[in-house]
């Protein structure tokens, strides 16, 4: 049996997350984002590179101070390995569901993920490789929950890609460069098309930001 989310009121997750994204940017000596197309009135599948301990604080930073501004968010989700949960009771009211890989109730997991997707204003965020790994590696291999959650999906439902680098250059503080990819809807999902282009999305974030090495 998976562990529900049993959100919080929403304001008290929206204030809550303000307060530790003004925590958490005082950080960063600045960051830099992109704009892309938003559709209205759907769901979102916030996807990312899965690379340290600020993950979660980059995700909520597009849905509270981009998304938000874009479409008025009802709740925000995402999948969470059940051995954490067990450890941080808490998560749930946060959003987090569970997920066992390798278990016969990743089935029940996805059905929920998708079950989230079905209602418009919901952001569900998901990290596609699975594991932690460096944000300059060359290539994100993909996990097959993808392909599992939108293909159960049944309303109208964005994805989106966001590629998160961290550079110093001149400055004590780290940068982060947020570049975000629209991936189209999961009524003209193509799980390669959305691999390649998330791989190319990628690598080119990377180039962008070196500025003299020509490899």
């Amino acid at each position: 049996m998976i562990i529900k989310a049993k959100p919080a009121p929403f304001i008290f997750i929206k204030w809550g997350s303000l307060l530790l994204i003004w925590f958490f940017r005082r950080r960063f000596n600045k960051m830099v984002l992109n704009d892309i197309d938003i559709k209205p009135n759907r769901s979102y599948l916030l996807m990312s590179n899965h690379f340290g301990f600020l993950d979660g604080f980059f995700a909520y930073y597009l849905c509270f101070k981009y998304l938000g501004k874009k479409q008025k968010i009802k709740g925000i989700y995402a999948m969470s390995v059940k051995k954490q949960m067990e450890r941080n009771w808490f998560l749930k009211y946060f959003g987090s569901f569970s997920v066992e890989p390798g278990k016969r109730t990743v089935t029940e997991s996805l059905d929920y993920a998708a079950e989230v997707l079905n209602t418009p204003g919901n952001i569900l965020i998901y990290y596609p490789q699975g594991n932690l790994e460096s944000s300059h590696i060359r290539h994100i291999e993909f996990k097959d929950g993808v392909y599992e959650i939108i293909t159960r999906a049944t309303g109208n439902c964005q994805l989106i890609w966001s590629s998160v680098l961290l550079e110093y250059f001149e400055s004590t503080k780290p940068s982060a460069y947020i570049t975000l990819l629209d991936c189209g809807t999961n009524h003209n999902f193509d799980f390669e098309v959305l691999k390649q282009n998330v791989n190319d999305h990628h690598q080119q974030a990377m180039k962008k930001l070196v500025r003299f090495t020509v490899e």
